[in-house]
Parts: structure tokens; C-alpha cells; sequence
């Protein structure tokens, strides 16, 4: 029963945070990770390096969609795929090299900023 339980968790979880990323165009892996790490039980740095992951497939089945309603901005894709790259390779060399309870703490003062920016708006 405990696997079934497990299972339905992360299909149920896998289908909140598609939603959530589809929905917004992004924003999945703010809920993946407290997801792996609070329900699941996932240590840290192997939350954000598995929301990565499990972010890719999600991420290119909102672009198909974005792609086939006519709003993708190709010119901005290209520039911002340069930095996209580069920042990506340094926040998974940094997460090797940081603490757990940094990258904690980063994460959380990222959604804080986040939030605080929408609510402010």
C-alpha cells in the first residue's frame, strides 16, 4: 500500500506541477523541489538537480503548445538561450560545490523575492 501511496504522490505532484509550469510558462520547479524535499522525502541538492530533470519534458510540452498557438518569440529565444546556458552550467557547478542548507537558503529567499514581486506588482 505504501508504494501505491508513493506512486500516486508522484504522478499526482508530477501532474500539480505541469500544470503550474504549462499554466505560467514556467514556475514548476518552485514547487518540485519542496514536493521531492518535504513529501518525498529527497535530500536537497538531489531535489534541485531532479526538478531539472523533471522539469526538461515539461518544459518542451508547454513550448509545442506555446509554439503552435502562434506565442513564441523566436528572436528572444535565441539571445536568451546564450545566457540560459551559460547560467545553467554555473548554478549546477555551484550547487556541487555549496552546502545543502545554502542552496537552501538561496531557494528560499528566491521564492520569497518572487512572491513579494507578484504581490507587490
Amino acid at each position: 500500500m505504501k508504494k501505491i501511496t508513493s506512486i500516486l504522490t508522484r504522478v499526482g505532484g508530477g501532474a500539480l506541477i505541469g500544470l503550474i509550469n504549462g499554466f505560467f510558462g514556467g514556475g514548476g520547479g518552485m514547487l518540485c523541489v519542496p514536493l521531492l524535499e518535504k513529501v518525498l522525502g529527497v535530500p536537497t541538492k538531489k531535489s534541485h538537480a531532479t526538478a531539472i530533470m523533471i522539469i526538461l519534458p515539461i518544459s518542451i510540452a508547454s513550448a509545442v503548445m506555446y509554439v503552435l498557438n502562434g506565442y513564441a518569440d523566436f528572436s528572444s529565444t535565441v539571445i536568451a538561450s546564450v545566457g540560459v546556458t551559460v547560467g545553467g552550467s554555473i548554478g549546477a557547478l555551484l550547487l556541487t560545490k555549496l552546502k545543502s542548507v545554502t542552496v537552501g537558503i538561496v531557494f528560499a529567499a528566491l521564492m520569497i523575492v518572487a512572491g513579494l514581486k507578484l504581490i507587490i506588482r
